[in-house]
Order: C-alpha cells, then structure tokens, then sequence
C-alpha cells in the first residue's frame, strides 16, 4: 500500500529516489528501537512509494536499452 499523502516522484531522478529511500531506511530503524507502531506503517507505506517510482524508472531504461531477460545463445 502506497502512502496517500506523498507526492508525484515522477521527477525525481534515480539518484535522489535511492538516496530518500536510503534515509527513509534510516528513519525506520529508528522506529523500530523505539517501538513506534504508528511511524513504522507510516514509512513502509512512504517507502513502497518510492520504490515503486524507482522500478517503474529502471523498467524504462531496460526497455529503452532493449535489454530483455532472456539469454539467447546461438551455435554457429
């Protein structure tokens, strides 16, 4: 579940998504030594926001490069 309340990330560039997310780890380690219950559904849904924006970017530049997961091996 995605939190309601942040905004477009689609502007952020992956860089600044690794790095919000990497803090927002952060923060949730925190909340988890204190116990906050509240903070910490609060940041798993804010994090799930962000990752998703950055697989949906990663998507795009595997699809843009016309990289695909298949491994195709030709005998000559």
């Amino acid at each position: 579940m995605e939190h309601p309340f942040v905004n477009d990330l689609s502007d952020k560039s992956l860089e600044d998504l690794q790095s919000s997310i990497s803090g927002l780890m952060n923060k949730l380690n925190f909340a988890y030594r204190t116990g906050n219950q509240s903070l910490i559904r609060q940041l798993h849904m804010v994090i799930e926001s962000y990752k998703k924006e950055y697989n949906k970017k990663m998507d795009e530049i595997i699809k843009k490069q016309n990289m695909s997961g298949k491994i195709n091996i030709q005998k000559d």
